[in-house]
Order: C-alpha cells, then sequence, then structure tokens
C-alpha cells in the first residue's frame, strides 16, 4: 500500500530520518563506525541532502553519529575509556531510579514493565536479536518513567542509548549481556519494595553488563541501500 502524501512528507522530514537511522543502529543494524554517506542516504530516504545533514546533525547532537570535516558521517565508536564513564553515570542515576520507585508509589504501575521483560525473553527466544536488543534497553527507560522525572528520563535515554551503541562495537550479535533473569530479579524486589536488594542487582547487573563488553571492535563496509532496503520500524510503534 502506497503512503498517503502527508504521510510520505511527514517521512521525509529530518527528524524521521533521524529516528530511522537511530532505530538502525541501535538494533545493531548499523555497525559502530559504518560510514553514512550522504549520497546513498539520499537515494534511500528520496530527499535532498538538506534533510540528511539536518537528520545528521541531530544524531551528533546525541553522540550517535560523528560528523568529521572533510570524511564524512560515521556511526560513533565509543572508546573503552567511555565505557567505564557511561556505566558509572549509569549505576548513579539507576540506583537514585531505585530509590525512587520503592519510596512512591511507582510500583503500582510495575505490571506493564512485566509484560516488557516477557516480550523481552521471547524475542531472544525466537532470536529476533533486534527487538531484543531494543527492549533490554526499555526496560531501564521504562523503569525510570516511573520516578516522573523528565530530565532524569532525558540523561539515561541518552545513557541507555549509547549503552547500546558500545554493545554493537563489544559483542556479538546475540550475546547482549543485559539479561532478561536480571530484569526479572530487579523488578521482584521492586516489587516488593525492597530497594536494598533492587538497588544490590541492578549495581551488580549494570556491573556485570558493563564487564561483558569485550574488546573486540566491528569490521567490515555497510550497504545502507540494504540496512534500509525494508521500512524501518516506526517510532510511534515502540
Amino acid at each position: 500500500m502506497s503512503e498517503t502524501p502527508n504521510a510520505a512528507s511527514s517521512s521525509t522530514k529530518p527528524e524521521a530520518i533521524a529516528e530511522r537511522i537511530r532505530a538502525a543502529i541501535l538494533e545493531h543494524r548499523l555497525a559502530p563506525g559504518a560510514k553514512l554517506t550522504e549520497a546513498q542516504l539520499c537515494e534511500v530516504f528520496g530527499v535532498k541532502r538538506g534533510p540528511i545533514r539536518q537528520a545528521l546533525a541531530l544524531l551528533a547532537t546525541d553522540r550517535l553519529v560523528d560528523l568529521e570535516p572533510n570524511r564524512g558521517a560515521f556511526v560513533a565508536s565509543p572508546s573503552l575509556q567511555e565505557v567505564h564513564e557511561v556505566f558509572e553515570m549509569r549505576r548513579i542515576i539507576e540506583l537514585a531510579v531505585v530509590d525512587k520507585i520503592c519510596a512512591s508509589q511507582g510500583s503500582r504501575r510495575l505490571k506493564n514493565i512485566g509484560g516488557m521483560i516477557a516480550r523481552e525473553r521471547k524475542a531472544f527466544e525466537s532470536r529476533d536479536f533486534s527487538t531484543w536488543i531494543r527492549l533490554s534497553g526499555e526496560f531501564h527507560t521504562e523503569l525510570a518513567s516511573l520516578t516522573g522525572n523528565t530530565v532524569l528520563c532525558d540523561c539515561l535515554g541518552g545513557l541507555v542509548a549509547r549503552s547500546t551503541l558500545i554493545s554493537a562495537l563489544y559483542e556479538s550479535l546475540g550475546r547482549s549481556p543485559c539479561s532478561f533473569e536480571d530484569h526479572e530479579a530487579i523488578l521482584a524486589a521492586l516489587d516488593a519494595g525492597d530497594a536494598t536488594t533492587a538497588g544490590a542487582l541492578m549495581s551488580r547487573h549494570l556491573e556485570s553488563v558493563e564487564l561483558k563488553m569485550l574488546d573486540r571492535p566491528a569490521s567490515g563496509g555497510t550497504d545502507l541501500h540494504e540496512v534500509f532496503g525494508m521500512r524501518a520500524p516506526q517510532a510511534a510503534g515502540r
């Protein structure tokens, strides 16, 4: 079925293009270091260079893309130092999330997160790794949303996105260290209102994720036509 004119117009806006590239990065369809050739992206999205450059600038602001003078745009390649810094910040923020949920009524809304973990497990068992990767990150951002603190949510959302990018660089597809079994244990402690246990489990979980990120950079070229050959999932469907 062809898109309506309004839908087609919306899908070629810089924000929509940035969202599709972001999804390809976070679902490991675009590897760290992959060159994002403007000419190919123009062909893929059916637009001129202006919207592509604006989309890449948006992604650069989120540190998912590196813009290099005279070389072009590349999917960011985080260093091992950044791994440590990102997870240091995640531990600080996510332990605060745990405390805030247990001290408030946020636990009343944990049922939806339980359903998300069930979908995460199902995606892993069916080898739908792109969905599994996305849901493993969304577990953390959805917990943060229960705090009602939008600044905290924005901060953690950026860190989780960078963590997912780092995992694409340092671990093999299908070996995501963000375990749904850990998520189930954390959720059970939160549901019981046990902040001490939930905090210890979250800290151990994040430490395990960090340690399992192996120094094995991705390699090889990327065909952007192949990556975006099929319609990427839209943000509203998540």
